[in-house]
């Protein structure tokens, strides 16, 4: 399950974010790459010494544990790992499967990018996720985000023109499993659309019921 949200935060904040990043404040992304990934990844990242870079991460971080979207979508146990990355002219990062276990063996099981440049910013950069028989090109406007289960197989577009900036990070969920996650966040999506056009009724009770139940027999 792939969920877009919009406006994790307004355009002014996104874009004074994205202003507050010197260039010389990044490192080489490799020194955060697997093995097999140091080989494709062609990036530079900021580097985790920077105090203001931290206070950055806290705030993405807080945005979106209070987005109820991502709440009901994400499940998050906890939010860990974030990384701001720079990609320049001739950068990308090839085809990658993300680790199963980040930052003293906590579990990613949703990856996640913030956009904090617009699209018009840079040509090429798309974030591409490989599905079964299905390729998705992924380019979203400054502060949009991007959920995406962290088993599968995605990489970077070259970027050609411009700069291309963005915050990755990972989520360890309640459930594991993501077709868990799928069914309890659309039962989630129907109980709020009744509640909505109805209120609380008779139909309300019984879908939270069944919800609720599964919460508790799937929860990790």
């Amino acid at each position: 399950m792939m969920i877009k949200i919009s406006n994790l935060l307004p355009p002014d904040e996104i874009s004074a974010i994205a202003k507050q990043l010197n260039p010389a404040d990044f490192i080489d992304g490799k020194v955060t790459a697997g093995w097999a990934a140091k080989k494709v990844k062609n990036n530079s990242q900021l580097d985790s010494k920077s105090n203001y870079g931290n206070n950055i991460k806290d705030r993405l971080k807080k945005a979106l544990m209070n987005h109820p979207k991502f709440k009901a979508a994400a499940m998050p146990k906890t939010i860990h790992s974030i990384m701001i990355s720079r990609y320049e002219e001739g950068m990308s990062y090839g085809a990658h499967v993300d680790n199963a276990f980040m930052n003293n063996n906590l579990r990613s099981d949703i990856s996640f990018t913030i956009f904090l440049s617009s699209p018009q910013d840079y040509e090429g950069g798309e974030l591409i996720i490989q599905e079964a028989e299905t390729v998705r090109a992924i380019k979203l406007d400054a502060g949009s985000v991007i959920l995406y289960p962290s088993s599968t197989l995605h990489r970077v577009s070259l970027v050609e023109t411009g700069v291309r900036l963005v915050a990755v990070g990972w989520v360890q969920s309640l459930f594991r499993d993501p077709a868990q996650r799928e069914i309890i966040y659309e039962l989630d999506c129907v109980r709020r659309a009744i509640f909505n056009s109805n209120g609380k009724t008779h139909e309300f009770d019984l879908i939270s019921k069944s919800m609720t139940n599964l919460m508790r027999q799937w929860a990790d």
